[in-house]
């Protein structure tokens, strides 16, 4: 439960119709097997003591009786087992009414009862709706409200808080969920349903529980009724789901058992922290606590080791078609209101110029413009090799822009001898004043054409400043600006394979750069090679980008960065080199902060962006100690 990591389970057991003695039986056995494996929050089938499908023996004493006796068993099997545990059964009401309840039990106490209101007509012969404080139950010697307005907080971990809903309650157009996760502030919301399996019904419970958990930045946690129901008209799949803020940690069909996975309830209360959500919804909640002792859980959910590229290949091509044509619309309108006559990249021959020029090439194409109004400019100076400026040239070719080729080398000699630098004095500055003559040759072309010049600068640099103030941090529209590293690499790819059936030349001149170690090229090359790769300086960007979309998306302390860090890329890199890089970024980016303080325009792609003017505000001289505080206490 530490760092917000809550191990939850969804569990269908194998009952039989009526059988209360051999259900409570299966139950214990289930939250038993949970308790082995680390679980503190279980969530069980509607009416699970009895089962759903008994019909008219709902009315009978008998029945009713077994299903009280049968809770007793279960809390005191369980009372050792520090786990909350939800689970269905019919409860008859001192107005001698039915109704169909959820137990919420911790350590072989009652905790709670909450009743389902949204009653179907195929119920309504045995259940009745409650009606607020009036109606009451008896149930283990002590009188019980049944309503569905309780809220269960952990005492020692605030941000676990807990609702309950039963079958169609969740699909009301008032459903409890919204007034729990607002008013009552429940960050995990749990379903016990018992909801007959038809085709087609799978695909809509699970569109419907992620769309209300990323409406309400919850997690649901769906226990369906199974196997041991009677089929004698119908077929239950125990469809068992855990679902956190739109997205399905782990599933099951047709099998009884355990599904379980670990929710993160500091990210879901940042997620609330971070939306507007407008006025709190209106509902009656009583707040009960328990209380659970804290310890570690040990993750299995899946963690995207590079989380700005979706693993799935269809969904990483439509992502990448999406982004392509958002930065190239933002583009295309800047053109259009500037009356831009051109659009002026500085190729290199690297990534970043690549995906910038590519993006230009759509734009035009929207524009219904020849490519040929745009201008590549490569600028070779004293570290460019022959292979970066081959590319370049090829590329500007097979798309049809215009391309100047201007030799900075003389220039940025001369400005050095006016300024007093050393050729062999290869410092900050010696790199920077490249960089700035370039940017001078773009504004200048760009002002002799009537053009606009691209910026070609990524996310990820931008996060870790890795750009010359005034030099490639500057444009006049910057497609790349939202766009991290590992996702530009996979932009370019995707165009390769796309083209690679109309133009084979384009597509294997991308190829051939996305195989080209990723440099700024500002030291002379050795022997044709280059000499200045910018991951051995700055660290992977795979890394960076991870602690980005966690330290910056979700603002995960350190320690939590560190731990899925290690969690999900811990096959690749070893703990030094993860925690080294880790401290690099945030020395980094307080550091930087000036420069993102005065970025271009640029479109905003993805959910992660850090333009001053909304998207990420800080002071340029806000201090890190904090944070390098935590990280040195790391191992």
């Amino acid at each position: 439960m530490k760092d917000g990591f809550v191990k939850v389970a969804a569990g269908t057991p194998a009952i039989r119709v009526a059988d209360c003695r051999y259900n409570a039986e299966k139950i214990f056995t289930m939250m038993r097997e949970a308790d082995k494996q680390g679980v503190r929050v279980l969530c069980l089938p509607e009416l699970c003591l009895t089962g759903a499908t008994c019909g008219d023996l709902f009315l009978h004493d008998t029945l009713l009786d077994g299903a009280r006796e049968a809770l007793t068993t279960v809390l005191e099997a369980t009372r050792n087992l520090d786990m909350l545990t939800v689970l269905g059964l019919p409860v008859r009401g001192t107005d001698s009414r039915v109704y169909n309840c959820a137990a919420v039990i911790h350590k072989g106490a009652l905790i709670g009862l909450v009743s389902k209101t949204n009653i179907p007509q195929s119920q309504r012969r045995w259940f009745a709706a409650p009606e607020g404080q009036s109606s009451v139950c008896t149930l283990l010697g002590q009188p019980w409200v049944v309503n569905n307005g309780a809220v269960f907080s952990c005492a020692g971990l605030p941000q676990l808080s807990i609702g309950v809903e039963i079958g169609e309650d969740a699909w009301a157009a008032q459903a409890p969920s919204t007034w729990l996760t607002g008013q009552g502030n429940a960050t995990v919301m749990l379903h016990l349903s018992a909801i007959c399996e038809v085709v087609g019904q799978a695909q809509y419970r699970r569109a419907m529980l992620c769309a209300q958990s990323a409406r309400l930045a919850c997690a649901y946690v769906c226990a369906e009724a199974g196997e041991g129901e009677s089929t004698t008209d119908l077929v239950f799949a125990g469809h068992d789901l855990i679902v956190e803020n739109g997205t399905v940690l782990a599933e099951r069909r047709f099998a009884a058992g355990l599904t379980v996975s670990e929710v993160d309830v500091d990210r879901l209360s940042y997620e609330r922290r971070r939306m507007d959500r407008g006025p709190v919804c209106e509902g009656e909640v009583w707040n009960r606590q328990f209380d659970m002792k804290l310890s570690d859980t040990k993750l299995t959910r899946h963690i995207n080791p590079m989380p700005f590229v979706p693993e799935e290949e269809q969904e990483r091509k439509h992502r990448c078609n999406e982004i392509l044509c958002l930065a190239a619309m933002g583009l295309k309108k800047r053109l259009e209101h500037t009356h831009a006559k051109t659009a002026v990249v500085g190729l290199s021959g690297g990534l970043d110029s690549t995906l910038a020029i590519l993006v230009a090439a759509l734009a035009m194409k929207m524009l219904g413009r020849p490519a040929g109004d745009i201008i590549a400019v490569t600028m070779p100076c004293f570290g460019t090799t022959d292979r970066t400026r081959d590319n370049a040239v090829e590329l500007a070719g097979r798309l049809g822009a215009t391309l100047l080729r201007i030799d900075i080398g003389e220039a940025v000699k001369q400005h050095f001898k006016d300024i007093g630098q050393s050729m062999e004095d290869h410092s900050v500055t010696f790199e920077n004043g490249q960089a700035r003559e370039r940017t001078q040759v773009l504004m200048d072309i760009a002002n002799q054409n009537g053009g606009l010049v691209v910026g070609t600068g990524d996310l990820s640099e931008l996060a870790l400043g890795w750009a010359t103030y005034n030099g490639d941090h500057m444009s006049m529209y910057g497609v790349n600006a939202s766009i991290p590293k590992t996702l530009v690499r996979h932009l370019v790819s995707f165009v390769a394979g796309d083209k690679a059936g109309e133009d084979q030349r384009l597509s294997a001149v991308l190829e051939d750069i996305l195989d080209t170690p990723v440099s700024p090229e500002l030291l002379p090359a050795i022997e044709g090679k280059i000499s200045q790769k910018t991951e051995d300086l700055v660290g992977p960007y795979e890394l960076h980008d991870f602690y980005l979309y966690y330290a910056i998306r979700w603002a995960f302390p350190p320690k939590k960065v560190y731990r899925l860090a290690l969690y999900a890329l811990g096959g690749q890199y070893d703990r030094g080199t993860i925690l080294k890089w880790l401290k690099n970024f945030y020395r980094r980016f307080f550091a930087q902060q000036f420069k993102r303080s005065c970025l271009p325009d640029g479109p905003k792609v993805g959910s992660v962006t850090l333009s001053p003017r909304g998207d990420w505000s800080m002071p340029s001289d806000a201090m890190a100690t904090l944070w390098m505080d935590e990280l040195e206490q790391l191992k």
